[in-house]
């Protein structure tokens, strides 16, 4: 018999949701639940969407939590009238418009990889409101542009061309889960986003002091990473700044992916720490 329980998911709330940034309209995706504690406010990869988040819904550590995911500018439902202008920068302020419409003053902030990025850019800006952090190998340095650093490395001026060959080269990675996510590109990022995306992502992690803002942070912080990267170069420092390590077993780049069970139960941790403040 399964002794875990099922918890109820009929309270989320899917919505498109109209906004302006920088003069760009945007009709943006969205999954929410509502509730009276702190919500946790998801921001997802690159190739990824709002879905990778919705099973906090199905979390017995999370009964009764409200949270907030929604598909970025370029990516899954959400519509775009303009994808050149995607970069971090209007990620970033993406997503303090989408905090202020749902009026979400203090916050639990997730982010995995460009999501990490973005949210963390976004917790620098204002420090006050996060109440815990948790970044899925979000960029902290050059190293971490393995996927990024691509739009240099095999250039080319045809976007759907690099985002084709961009495909390929993930689906024959020997990474963890890279297949898998590999398998949906296509249909989760309109390429004309991926230029700007990329390009900021690499700038920022090669020039935006990003160790420093992600160590200066006041609140509980967490690096979560898949065992297969455990040899990045900055774990130690970031263990000795504060950060608390979360090493996920039998994963990769997207534990949401190889291993979501440990990757819940370690949010979960955070969460709770992050509720005392």
């Amino acid at each position: 018999m399964n002794q875990n329980p099922i918890v109820a998911v009929a309270d989320v709330t899917h919505e498109q949701v109209d906004l302006r940034v920088d003069g760009v309209g945007l009709k943006v995706a969205t999954v929410s639940r509502d509730g009276d504690m702190a919500p946790v406010v998801f921001l997802h990869g690159f190739g990824s969407t709002k879905e990778d988040y919705v099973g906090i819904a199905g979390q017995a550590a999370f009964t009764g939590r409200p949270f907030l995911a929604y598909d970025a500018p370029g990516c899954g439902e959400t519509f775009c009238e303009d994808l050149s202008s995607i970069s971090i920068p209007f990620l970033v302020k993406t997503a303090q418009a989408m905090l202020s419409r749902a009026g979400i003053r203090r916050y639990h902030l997730i982010g995995h990889s460009m999501g990490g990025l973005t949210a963390l850019m976004l917790a620098h800006h204002e420090p006050d409101r996060v109440l815990s952090f948790v970044d899925i190998e979000g960029n902290l340095a050059s190293e971490d542009c393995f996927l990024s650093r691509q739009i240099l490395s095999h250039p080319s001026d045809d976007d759907d061309g690099f985002f084709a060959g961009f495909i390929e080269r993930a689906r024959r990675s020997p990474s963890t889960s890279s297949a898998l996510y590999a398998a949906s590109l296509d249909s989760k990022v309109r390429p004309g986003a991926v230029r700007g995306i990329f390009e900021s992502m690499v700038d920022l992690s090669d020039h935006g002091d990003l160790m420093a803002k992600f160590l200066s942070l006041p609140c509980p912080r967490m690096f979560m990473y898949g065992e297969e990267n455990s040899t990045l170069s900055y774990l130690a420092k970031l263990a000795a700044g504060g950060v608390e390590l979360a090493e996920i077993p039998h994963s990769g780049h997207w534990p949401m992916y190889a291993n979501p069970v440990a990757m819940w139960e370690r949010i979960a941790e955070l969460v709770q720490q992050g509720q005392a403040r």
